[in-house]
């Protein structure tokens, strides 16, 4: 008997040493990514006038990394809050974890190389190495041009520094081991696009804005291709779930009877104060879709998104936009 116990120690000591060794060359492999470049950002001011539109209505970086105005339709953010982080992303949204947007403002930030921002950004690694959930999306914001991720980059030096020590982030067993796979190893640029060519300048908004993220339904990460923009994806709410649009041009469930002017129009009734937006419940249906924001982007690239939209494949997809909690 001793000599049986005997050996099932041995077995379980040498496979705690393979575990042990497996996690060692893991973290100390993963992420695969390049070191940060030496790049150093001029700050201009057109760099920070594109970086603040880009910031604000575009990429919308600010949104998650600000507090929003969850008493009033489509969260505006609160004055005096940009940038300073601490949004929560959880569990009671179906997140496998609890993850807290980061303090991007100077007061955070100052020792950051510029480098170091632009691999965080485009490639979803934080400065001490450790790996973003790609609820950050850098899968879409590694599709931005040099000078447009410069710019972002210039206007987040610019913000108003405010002080907000921001929890670290804690992802469940095993997506904490998962999520060092998933940055990506360098940033290749895109080229500029034709803005006269409005289908391609369409689809560089379409990317670095992030609409596919929120309109393709998808499954533990992995999105449902046969309905990539045709809506449907599910976002949890104390009231109820709500569910994205069909962005595909299907006449029946889409946007297919819409014109360039009525998508222009539908975003900027929202186009402005935030003290003039209709106030709301948390349990009555609302909407992560930051309306305000994108409400800020000029009818010409507005018009472009429309574009693009219309040239993709219709996909017949009805979407029951708000489903209350029994």
């Amino acid at each position: 008997m001793k000599r049986v116990l005997k050996i099932l120690a041995s077995i379980l000591g040498g496979f705690l040493v393979l575990i042990v060794g497996f996690l060692i060359y893991f973290n100390s492999t993963y992420p695969k990514v390049d070191p940060p470049l030496n790049d150093k950002v001029e700050i201009t001011p057109a760099r920070l006038e594109r970086g603040e539109y880009l910031a604000n209505h575009v990429a919308v970086c600010i949104d998650c990394h600000s507090t929003r105005d969850w008493s009033k339709f489509s969260g505006p953010i609160t004055s005096g809050t940009f940038g300073k982080g601490g949004d929560v992303f959880n569990e009671n949204i179906g997140l496998p974890g609890t993850i807290y947007a980061k303090n991007i403002t100077p007061a955070a930030l100052s020792n950051w190389s510029d480098g170091e921002l632009i691999r965080a950004i485009t490639c979803g690694v934080s400065k001490d190495g450790s790996a973003f959930f790609p609820i950050m999306p850098y899968n879409s914001y590694t599709h931005l041009t040099k000078e447009d991720l410069y710019s972002i980059v210039a206007y987040v030096r610019s913000l108003a520094p405010i002080k907000n020590d921001v929890p670290a982030s804690e992802l469940n067993f095993p997506l904490n081991l998962i999520v060092k796979t998933m940055p990506l190893k360098s940033y290749n640029p895109s080229p500029e696009p034709d803005r006269n060519n409005l289908v391609q300048y369409g689809e560089y908004l379409v990317k670095i804005g992030g609409c596919f993220d929120c309109h393709t339904p998808s499954d533990k990460g992995e999105y449902f291709m046969d309905k990539a923009f045709a809506g449907s994806a599910e976002f949890i709410f104390p009231g109820g779930i709500v569910r994205s649009a069909n962005l595909t041009p299907d006449i029946a469930t889409g946007i297919g009877n819409w014109t360039k002017e009525q998508f222009i129009a539908r975003f900027k009734i929202y186009d402005l104060d935030s003290n003039s937006v209709t106030s709301t419940s948390m349990n009555d249906f609302n909407t992560p879709m930051p309306w305000t924001m994108y409400a800020g982007m000029t009818p010409e690239d507005l018009g472009a998104v429309f574009t693009y939209l219309h040239s993709l494949k219709p996909n017949r997809n009805a979407v029951a936009k708000w489903s209350p909690h029994k």
